[in-house]
């Protein structure tokens, strides 16, 4: 889970963002100018930042310029313009800039720079893996799959009318809900309560992955919790 700053002086937009960030897992933190987004930077150290360009006390990218000189531009920031050219984008690009994204923003565009934004940041906080010399490799840890784990629950007192850890003596329509909702459940906790990756893995679009689970009863916050 990382931690992303959403800076935008529009309340429809931030919060549309945080919606859809939240549901991928991450922790948001919302500013709605550039003096709120400086105090947020100062408390503490976000993983990215959404910075718009357009606000109405200090530009994004005079803030972006203000922490670039300040040495504190020490993770991505994805800029955000309704009215950008593409000489924003380089300007913003040459600054420090990760990416700029136009808005409309689109659900995949978003998901992608932001990814994309985490994994280069995870990449230069890495620390090197120093080489140490040996005669013989520590011995790995045998670590057990997640899919044994999941099917070791039919292994706890199934019973005379279970099979895989699922109640067989009922109706169909119970038993096949039974399935769907372990199933989904356990995607859920693989993929760290990430919709993205379970609409994915499963071959569900995300709004009908979203129905299916509420109606099965499935506890959203329990896969990010996991």
């Amino acid at each position: 889970m990382a931690t992303i700053l959403v800076v935008d002086d529009e309340l429809g937009i931030r919060g549309l963002l945080s919606d859809i960030l939240s549901d991928e897992g991450h922790a948001v933190e919302l500013a709605e100018n550039a003096a709120e987004a400086r105090a947020v930077r100062e408390r503490m150290r976000p993983d990215l930042v959404l910075l718009d360009i357009w606000m109405p006390d200090v530009d994004g990218i005079t803030l972006l310029k203000e922490w670039g000189a300040a040495g504190l531009l020490t993770m991505p920031v994805i800029m955000m313009s309704g009215h950008g050219t593409i000489d924003t984008a380089v300007d913003a690009t040459r600054i420090g800039a990760f990416a700029f994204l136009e808005k409309p923003i689109t659900l995949q565009k978003l998901l992608k720079s932001v990814e994309q934004g985490l994994a280069r940041h995870a990449l230069r906080a890495t620390p090197p893996v120093p080489v140490v010399a040996a005669s013989t490799p520590p011995p790995v840890p045998c670590a057990v799959p997640a899919v044994a784990q999941f099917a070791a629950v039919a292994e706890v007192d199934p019973g005379p009318h279970a099979h895989q850890g699922f109640d067989l003596d009922r109706p169909l329509r119970e038993a096949r809900d039974g399935f769907e909702k372990a199933y989904f459940e356990f995607h859920l906790a693989r993929e760290g309560g990430s919709m993205t990756r379970v609409a994915e893995k499963t071959g569900l679009e995300r709004t009908h992955l979203y129905r299916k689970l509420r109606q099965l009863g499935v506890d959203l916050a329990r896969g990010k919790r996991n």
